[in-house]
Order: C-alpha cells, then sequence, then structure tokens
C-alpha cells in the first residue's frame, strides 16, 4: 500500500530529501547551542575576557539563525514536497476513476469516491508532510539530547530513565485509546457527503414537497455523529498535555533539586551551573520531542485508514481494458445481438438480459419500448460497452466490441439519455463536448436538427448564453435538446437515444425525428420511447419484457401479431382522443 502510493511522489523526491537534509542541519545546531551556552555560563564566573564573550555571543548568534534558516527551509520545502505529492495522488486517483468501467464504479459510491479525493487525499497530505518533517526531526532530536544529556548531566540524565518510560506509554495508551473513534469517522463522512450529494441534486424536489426540515435534521444527525466521534477522540488527544506537563515539572524538579545538591556539595567540580541549565533545556527538548512523536503517531494513524481507502481505488483494476491490437476503424453502425445474457454482478443470480438475439442494419432506425425495469437502458449499453455482456456476444460493424479500442468505439457512438448531464459553461462549451473543433455553423446546423436552435437565439446571449451546473437554468425538454445538438456533433455511426424527448411536446418530437430521417440517414438510430407516437414510424420495433426480446417488427406487423403493442397502442391513442375531446 505504501509502495502504491510513494509512486506519486514523483518529481517531488528531491524536495522530500532535500527537507530531510535540513531537518538534520537544524536539529544539531539546536541541540549544540544548550551545549556552547553551558560553556559560556561555566567561563562567566571565571577570568572570561570580552572579546571571548563577543566572539561566543557572535557564535551563538550565527548558530541560531543558520538554526532558524534550516528550520524555515526545511518547512518550506517540505510543504512543496507534500503538496506536490497530494497533487500527483489526487490527479492519480482521478485518472483511475476515469478509466474505470460502470461495474468498478459501482463498487463506490459517489460520496465515497469525492470523500477519497478530499477528505483522504488532505489526510494522507498532512500525514506525508509529517513523515518527511517532524518525523524526522522528533526522533533525531530525541536521540541527540539523550546523547548529549548525558554527556552534559552525567549521573543527573537519570532522570529520564524514570520521565520517558512513563511519558512513551502515557502517550502510547493516549493514542491508541483514540483510534477507534478517528476510525470510525471516515465512513461518516462518506454519509456526511452523500446527504449534501442528495440535497444538492434534488433541491427542486425537496423544495416541492416542503422536506427542507427533514433534510436538515438528517444532515444534522449527520454532522452530530461525526462532532460526537472527534470529541471523544480529541478528549482523549487532549490529555497530551496536562502528562507532558507533569513530566516535564517532575524533571524540572529533579534537576534543580538534585543540580543544586550535587553543585554545592562538589562546589562545581562535578557539574556546575552551565551543565544544570543545558540538562534543563535538553529535558524539555527530549519531552517535546516524544510529545510530537505522539503526535505523529496520532495522526499517521488516522491517515492510515485514509491510505487504505486511497489504495483500494489505486489497486482496483478496470473490468473492461483494450485487447493488445484493438482496431480503431467501424466499418459502419450494423449492430448484432448474439445469444447475448447479462447480470451487473458476477455474484447475481438474475440475469438483466437473458438470451437475446438481434440484427440491426446499418441506418435503421430502431424503436425499443417495454415496461419499468425490462432492461431497455441494459441493452443499448452494451453498444458501446459501458458493459460487457455476460454470456453471448454484442458486435457492431460485424466485429465484437471487445476488438476495438474504447475510446474509438465510443466516439462511434452517441448516446442521449433523460437525465443527460451539462455543465457549467456557455452553451457552445457545452455543445463541443461533442465535438470540440466544430464551427459555429455545425453548432447552428445540429441545434437546428434537435429543434433547440429557436430558443437558444430566444435567449439575450444566444449561444453564448451561461449554463449552470446541471443546466438548472433551462427547462427539461432544452436540456434534452441541448443534448442531442451535443451528441449529433459526433457525426456518430449509432445514436442512442434513451427516453430523451420525454419532456418534449409530441409536435418538436416529431420535428426532431424527421431531422434524423432527412439528415442522418446513414446513423443507425436507436430510440427508447414511452410514447407509441415516437417510434411508430421506425424501421423495427422491439418490445422487452424481463430482460427478453418478446415482439419485434414494423408498427403494421405488431399491430397483427403482437397484443402487447396493440394494447398499448391503443390505451395511449384513446388518451389522446380523449384530451383532445
Amino acid at each position: 500500500m505504501i509502495k502504491r502510493l510513494l509512486a506519486s511522489v514523483r518529481e517531488y523526491k528531491r524536495p522530500s530529501i532535500l527537507s530531510f537534509l535540513f531537518i538534520v542541519g537544524e536539529v544539531i545546531i539546536e541541540c549544540l547551542i544548550p551545549f556552547i551556552t553551558a560553556d559560556l555560563v561555566n567561563r562567566l564566573k571565571g577570568d572570561l575576557d570580552m572579546k571571548s564573550l563577543l566572539l561566543t555571543g557572535g557564535l551563538l548568534v550565527i548558530m541560531a539563525v543558520i538554526s532558524l534558516a534550516c528550520g524555515g527551509l526545511a518547512g518550506y520545502i517540505s510543504a512543496k514536497a507534500s503538496s506536490g505529492f497530494a497533487k500527483n495522488l489526487r490527479h492519480d486517483v482521478f485518472d483511475r476513476v476515469q478509466r474505470f468501467s460502470f461495474e468498478n464504479i459501482d463498487r463506490f459510491s459517489s460520496s465515497s469516491l469525492v470523500t477519497r479525493l478530499t477528505t483522504d487525499i488532505a489526510n494522507v497530505q498532512m500525514a506525508y508532510m509529517m513523515a518527511i518533517r517532524i518525523a524526522v526531526r522528533s526522533p533525531l532530536m530525541f536521540i541527540f539530547s539523550v546523547i548529549m544529556a548525558y554527556v552534559m548531566g552525567g549521573a543527573l540524565a537519570t532522570a529520564f530513565v524514570v520521565v520517558i518510560p512513563v511519558l512513551f506509554v502515557g502517550l502510547l495508551f493516549i493514542a491508541k485509546t483514540a483510534m477507534p473513534a478517528f476510525h470510525s469517522v471516515f465512513k461518516k463522512y462518506d454519509r456526511l457527503n452523500q446527504s449534501i450529494e442528495e440535497n444538492v441534486r434534488a433541491m427542486r424536489v425537496v423544495k416541492g414537497f416542503a422536506r427542507e426540515e427533514y433534510e436538515k435534521q438528517k444532515f444534522g444527525t449527520a454532522a452530530e455523529d461525526i462532532r460526537r466521534d472527534f470529541t471523544k477522540a480529541e478528549r482523549i488527544v487532549a490529555l497530551n498535555h496536562p502528562l507532558m506537563q507533569v513530566c516535564l515539572y517532575f524533571n524540572m524538579l529533579f534537576v534543580l533539586t538534585v543540580g543544586a545538591k550535587i553543585i554545592i556539595s562538589s562546589k562545581g567540580s562535578t557539574i556546575d551551573v552551565g551543565q544544570m541549565s543545558a540538562m534543563l533545556t535538553y529535558g524539555f527538548q527530549i519531552l517535546m520531542s516524544l510529545m510530537m512523536l505522539s503526535m505523529i503517531y496520532v495522526m499517521i494513524t488516522i491517515s492510515l485508514e485514509s491510505m487504505r481507502r486511497i489504495s483500494e481505488v489505486l489497486a482496483e483494476e478496470p473490468t473492461m481494458t483494450n485487447v493488445e491490437a484493438p482496431l480503431t476503424e467501424i466499418r459502419d453502425g450494423s449492430i448484432d445481438f448474439k445469444g447475448v445474457s447479462f447480470k451487473y454482478s458476477r455474484t447475481s443470480e438474475n440475469y438483466a438480459l437473458s438470451d437475446v438475439d438481434l440484427h440491426i442494419d446499418s441506418g435503421m432506425t430502431v424503436g425499443i419500448l417495454g415496461g419499468t425495469g425490462s432492461s431497455k437502458s441494459t441493452l443499448v449499453q452494451l453498444i458501446p460497452r459501458l458493459y460487457d455482456a455476460t454470456e453471448g456476444s454484442v458486435m457492431v460493424g460485424g466485429t465484437d466490441v471487445r476488438q476495438y479500442d474504447m475510446t474509438a468505439l465510443r466516439d462511434s457512438v452517441a448516446m442521449v439519455l433523460q437525465k443527460n448531464q451539462l455543465f457549467s459553461g456557455t452553451i457552445k462549451e457545452n455543445l463541443r463536448w461533442g465535438n470540440e473543433n466544430a464551427t459555429d455553423e455545425e453548432l447552428v446546423e445540429a441545434c437546428r436538427l434537435a429543434q433547440a436552435d429557436e430558443f437558444i437565439r430566444l435567449f439575450p446571449e444566444g449561444y453564448d448564453t451561461y449554463i449552470e451546473q446541471g443546466g438548472t437554468n433551462v427547462s427539461g425538454g432544452q436540456k434534452q435538446r441541448l443534448c442531442i445538438a451535443r451528441a449529433l456533433l459526433k457525426k456518430p455511426k449509432i445514436l442512442i437515444l434513451d427516453d430523451s424527448t420525454s419532456a418534449v411536446d409530441t409536435k418538436t418530437d416529431a420535428l426532431i425525428r424527421k431531422g434524423f430521417r432527412e439528415f442522418i440517414p446513414e446513423t443507425t438510430k436507436l430510440i427508447i420511447a414511452q410514447r407509441i407516437a415516437s417510434v411508430q414510424d421506425a424501421d423495427m420495433i422491439i418490445i422487452l419484457d424481463n430482460g427478453r426480446i418478446i415482439d419485434s417488427g414494423s408498427h403494421a406487423e405488431l399491430m397483427k401479431t403482437s397484443p402487447m403493442y396493440r394494447e398499448i397502442f391503443e390505451e395511449q391513442t384513446n388518451g389522446r382522443s380523449d384530451n383532445e375531446s
């Protein structure tokens, strides 16, 4: 796991190493300053001339400046290295998610992926900075201070034999006790993000049903759970300070009492005032190092859970990959399903599609009808290889879709969903998702085919009108027409409309289909619809039920042979007649 994460350090290895070197320099100088100061204090009792005093004082100032510079540079460089590492890690995780198939994405909730890309990476970034800075500084400071304390104080350093184990065991106990509370927070972060995401996406529904108070309560509960766990953990971690203070004051009391007695009894021959002052300084450095080590232990232990969650994403192998020498040319828009069965999970017992055999010639218009849950969308998602068939094969242009380069295949297939997504930006920018090099004339032509040009020109800014995130400032029908225009700009060999005209009136729907017939006759068009009027003039109509094709044929043929089709047609026709009357 650590190796996988550290692969994201890349170009920031050099700053990480430089940070370590500067920290070593800072620690060595900080440990030497009390030694020189102690010697200066002892010499002040003798015949110390002003020149020697100034030289020693100047040396201490220079050392302090160098130590400060080393510390400042270490801080700057470690911040640069950790921020760069986080940037690379975030990029690597996002890049991995982009290569996931729907099957991979189904394993992670969107809210969990957001948490991993934000909170978890922030935790790992902090842990990395502590690892290359404080986790280096504290052990070095501890080791050098203990050595210098024994060099300077001799037997007086025995105080540390008592203080260090007590402080070490106490801090370790505090850290281990706090860990379960910190661990439980991450899944609760996922639930909190999920609550926020659902609320923002469904804001109109929430307001439409006057459920603001319910959503506030749900969010408040999730936030309170996180607060409770963090409070519990922080209360335990807060014991660090009093434990540190007890050990610090015990050390000071021991050094001052025993040290003063030794100085008086030996008249400064064993240890002197300078050594005793150095012992106080080294004692403080040792205890601070131990406390910082405990904080590092807490932070890195917290981050281990974040590391595991990030590593899960990086280790997830896409279930769909290109073959070694994939084909990049799609001959035409013909489609064949040969004995296709499909289920979303390998462990699932139920198939979403069963025994589908179907042939569609290039350029045909095919309507797909079926009740809710009949797997209409599932059927068409196998064509651009959003999922792979569990059994059988799906062929486009006479070749199994698994033999194509996925980018080339998906560039040849355009899908327009009922709830398609618009992105924040101008109408032009959204349309150019279909073809980033499209000219303004091509944009207008596509919008005319999609019956979108007329309403776009009614906006004050026209094609430069800004679309809010998710297209919240346009109607459902306008959004669908913009998405159809965007798909047409791809000039696809296969166009799939998944109930994507449900929000437009029947007249506009008819005009859109007329445009398809006249301007893209060679494109294979698959239209999933609830209204028979949307597919009535199709070359072939397929009726799905429980994942199986139960009837297929033209409108006239199905009226004669399919009781289900005839029943739906009569119900919808009668419904329109009633409304018209």
